[in-house]
């Protein structure tokens, strides 16, 4: 019992170790990285990031995906773009871009709830349309002079940059959900086995369309937060970030196969990402390596997480054949033990036979 709380123990902290490692390698490699410029920049980049993370999270808890978030980031945050230039209004172009997040993830839902399309199918469709429209709609052309948009994602309230306000805000909703409400304990029973969660009278299709919306506002206001941040609205933005999130959410400690995953472990794993991310620019690795260093981690990701519930399971069906052998021992026994008696016990019920 001591080694299984070991190994939980560790498997819980292991996340935060790797994240403190990187930062003394990181600082080691280079000079710069301390500085407080590249710190905020790190928090700064990290913080789209970790929106679109704590979506994925969401959903791959639940059994789901969504390979269209960079797509829908986009869309989102051109309109922002468009709508903040035409209102001057900061918050009616948030509010936008949340609203166009939301609505692509609801048609998310409605292939995978109603439908039961495969998410990796019905995401990738809608990655593909969002990303069509957002160029049709700009003719391929970036919308330039944002003016006073760009305080959203370059902004301070202090010294601290307001997407690290707005993350800290949001991890912190995040974390509530998860564990302190009925949709994020749905969440993790629908990952782990939808059939008992259904029979458990969990409204399954209700809870994917909650989880879909919740990941639209995410994207959405990331959407908003990005292109604040580039000073520009770029249709041809965040290509890939949807893997950005799915990454560190894996890294983080979410199982790609559902039903396991914490909002804190998803923070870890954007760190890293924008750890290692950040460590590669400032000693100048080529962005093409980079893809590859960030392909190789997905690919050990996925395989330690595996390897890992492999193991989870052989522990679980080794604990229960031990009790399971000794009772049917004990039922073998009973049986022979009552084989010599009178034939008029043949016509009891099996609850008689047990308590006389």
């Amino acid at each position: 019992m001591k080694l299984d709380v070991k190994r939980l123990n560790l498997n819980r902290f292991s996340i935060f170790l790797i994240l403190l490692a990187m930062f003394v390698i990181a600082t080691l490699l280079s000079p710069n990285f301390l500085s407080q410029t590249n710190l905020i920049n790190i928090l700064q980049q990290v913080a789209v990031t970790v929106f679109l993370t704590y979506g994925a999270m969401m959903l791959i808890v639940g059994g789901m995906l969504d390979l269209s978030a960079g797509s829908v980031l986009a869309l989102s945050g051109v309109f922002a773009v468009v709508t903040y230039k035409a209102t001057n209004n900061m918050v009616l172009a948030v509010g936008v871009a949340i609203l166009l997040g939301v609505a692509c993830n609801l048609v998310n839902a409605l292939m995978v709830a109603n439908f039961d399309a495969p998410p990796f199918i019905a995401t990738l469709a809608m990655s593909m349309a969002a990303r069509g429209a957002v160029l049709l709609y700009t003719k391929g052309q970036n919308v330039l002079q944002l003016g006073r948009f760009k305080f959203l994602g370059q902004g301070t309230i202090g010294p601290i940059p307001v997407p690290v306000v707005f993350m800290f805000f949001i991890t912190a909703i995040i974390g509530y959900v998860m564990t302190q409400t009925k949709l994020g304990r749905s969440l993790y029973a629908i990952g782990g086995n939808q059939l008992a969660a259904r029979a458990s009278g969990i409204n399954v299709t209700a809870t994917k369309y909650k989880a879909y919306a919740i990941n639209g506002v995410l994207v959405g206001f990331a959407g908003a937060v990005f292109m604040s941040r580039v000073n520009a609205g770029l249709p041809n933005g965040a290509v890939g970030y949807e893997m950005e999130g799915l990454t560190a959410a894996i890294v983080g400690g979410t199982s790609f196969t559902g039903g396991i995953g914490t909002t804190l472990g998803a923070l870890a794993g954007a760190l890293i990402i924008g750890l290692l991310n950040n460590i590669m620019n400032l000693t100048g690795v080529d962005s093409y390596v980079q893809q590859i260093a960030k392909g190789l981690i997905i690919a050990v990701a996925v395989i330690w997480d595996i390897h890992s519930r492999k193991g989870r399971r052989t522990r679980v069906i080794l604990k229960e054949a031990t009790p399971s052998a000794t009772t049917g021992g004990t039922d073998s026994a009973r049986h022979q033990a009552g084989s010599g008696e009178s034939g008029a016990r043949k016509n009891r019920s099996p609850n008689e036979e047990v308590t006389s």
